[in-house]
């Protein structure tokens, strides 16, 4: 006879039949692939210091929206790698039989590991921590690969071999860059178009107070057919309602100011205030209008948003509700903006 032991049985995850029907995907470059207006970056909040579940619920929240790129980093943390270790967990419980609906990227160029070989740019470093990251998420193969920054010692024709290697070798169907300046990526693009493997797509900070991209970065990327992912839209909170009336302390720039200082906070909060009040006039938040503001130039294919927890990806969502910009509105924004 067999025992009930009363074991507890996990609720697989089934998306919903929805998740496309309002989603929009855009071209990237002049490629055949197609990214969702919004991705999802982990960055933050995935890794095991981290609410496991509070990370799934996210991820699935995510894809039932349709939003099907997930993008990471050799040393998302903290720990290095514990987002992508995390991530693999998910995914063989969520989202295995999803994969060919995703698009998973990961990056390499940042300290990974001791020692001259974890890394910058050289093909040591590079091959390496991508056989690193495909183990820790359990994956044959993702579909980007970056180099996530330029390294000014490795000749630019050993990293971007090293990218095109990693391609043949299926570890990757796609290249792309990161913060990469508009001179460098150009002659990037022309090393991998005669290696015959074109870079897909490039990763830049941009956001309404972090605008360098305009400055010949966006018409590269569009003379050269290569797409455009942006990350820190909302330049880690800043460009939200959080830090108007004061500093919370669970926020970011309280709890850890490595990446975002509250003195930094208080020389924008003017510009801010007043960038608030448009977004309200508009029926927005001030979040849902700064991812707007991104997606009004065609040449961005995606933007990269954070979340920690699913209500805040929702309301970031609700951004492609209202994309449109008169020309007055537009004209108000770049008089805060001066």
């Amino acid at each position: 006879m067999s025992q009930n032991f009363n074991i507890p049985v996990e609720k697989s995850y089934n998306a919903k039949d929805t998740r496309y029907d309002k989603m929009s995907y855009r071209r990237c470059g002049h490629s055949g692939l197609l990214l969702p207006a919004l991705s999802l970056g982990l960055w933050h909040n995935f890794s095991f210091t981290d609410d496991f579940e509070n990370a799934r619920d996210i991820l699935q929240t995510a894809f039932d929206h349709g939003i099907t790129h997930f993008d990471l980093a050799n040393n998302y943390g903290p720990p290095y790698g514990g987002a992508e270790a995390n991530f693999g967990k998910i995914f063989e419980k969520d989202f295995k039989a999803y994969r060919d609906e995703l698009i998973i990227s990961t990056k390499a160029g940042y300290d990974m590991w001791p020692g001259p070989y974890g890394n910058f740019g050289s093909k040591k470093y590079l091959i390496s921590s991508l056989d690193q990251s495909l183990k820790r998420m359990g994956l044959d193969y993702v579909d980007i690969f970056y180099h996530h920054r330029p390294d000014p010692d490795t000749p630019l024709e050993e990293t971007m071999g090293a990218l095109a290697q990693i391609v043949r070798q299926g570890k990757a169907l796609y290249v792309g860059l990161s913060n990469y300046q508009a001179p460098e990526a150009a002659k990037a693009f022309k090393i991998l178009e005669d290696l015959g493997v074109p870079c897909l797509i490039h990763q830049p900070r941009y956001n309404m107070l972090d605008r360098w991209v305009e400055d010949g970065l966006l018409d590269t990327l569009e003379d050269s057919g290569v797409g455009s992912i942006v990350f820190s839209p909302l330049r880690q909170g800043v460009l939200t309602n959080k830090y108007l009336n004061g500093f919370p302390e669970d926020s970011r720039a309280v709890k850890d100011g490595r990446y975002l200082k509250t003195d930094q906070i208080k020389e924008t909060l003017d510009q801010v205030r007043a960038l608030n009040e448009i977004a309200l006039e508009r029926g927005q938040t001030l979040a849902q209008m700064a991812i707007a503001w991104l997606l009004k130039d065609k040449r961005i294919t995606s933007v990269l948003v954070g979340a920690s927890r699913s209500s805040q990806l929702l309301d970031s969502i609700k951004a492609l509700d209202c994309q449109e910009f008169d020309a007055a509105t537009l004209e108000s924004i770049e008089e805060i903006l001066k």
